[in-house]
């Protein structure tokens, strides 16, 4: 369930306030709090984080985060998981990778949780693709359905064996029934 402060506060006001559990974002001057994650959305989250990484990783072509907060264009969202290509991720002065993140990701995942707001969801990705993204999928566990937003397009619908759209950097094929096929349990 969504909860939302009843007065509105800035964007600074809101990063000052201490991290909440699960994670809490900043829309349009209201706080909304985000469901607890339950299993086949973890284990969405945890398989497409591998994947990519396996993929992206070790040439240094990109990241995925789960969970991570992005701070940009008067919002601050943490969606269910972040890819940077490599040259985009901040660094800090050490050449680690800084803590806060102040800049769109270059594709954004969300997956849909029982209880949550498609609509909330799906503005957020369509928000990602105003300040810069370049693709963001909506997974829907329940309708086995993936739904591909690209800037300045129809989101295109996506199930059973279609070959899902990717960022040009990466080198990854998916269809939407090998990732829901991670839901399974053993072999």
């Amino acid at each position: 369930m969504t909860t939302t402060l009843d007065q509105t506060i800035t964007l600074t006001e809101f990063l000052n306030l201490p991290e909440t559990k699960p994670a809490s974002e900043f829309i349009n001057g209201r706080i909304y709090q985000k469901p607890m994650p339950q299993g086949k959305h973890s284990r969405l989250q945890f398989q497409l984080c591998h994947k990519i990484n396996h993929v992206a990783e070790e040439s240094q072509i990109a990241l995925a985060f789960p969970e991570l907060r992005c701070t940009f264009g008067g919002r601050s969202i943490v969606p269910d998981v972040t890819v940077f290509q490599w040259q985009r991720i901040p660094i800090d002065a050490n050449r680690e990778i800084e803590n806060v993140f102040a800049l769109s990701p270059d594709w954004t995942i969300e997956i849909l949780s029982p209880d949550q707001n498609a609509t909330k969801v799906i503005r957020n990705i369509l928000h990602c693709l105003r300040q810069g993204t370049q693709l963001g999928w909506f997974i829907d566990p329940d309708e086995r359905l993936i739904l591909v937003f690209l800037p300045g397009e129809q989101p295109l619908e996506m199930t059973g064996d279609d070959l899902l759209r990717v960022p040009e950097f990466l080198d990854l094929n998916l269809t939407v029934a090998q990732v829901f096929a991670w839901l399974k349990a053993g072999k």
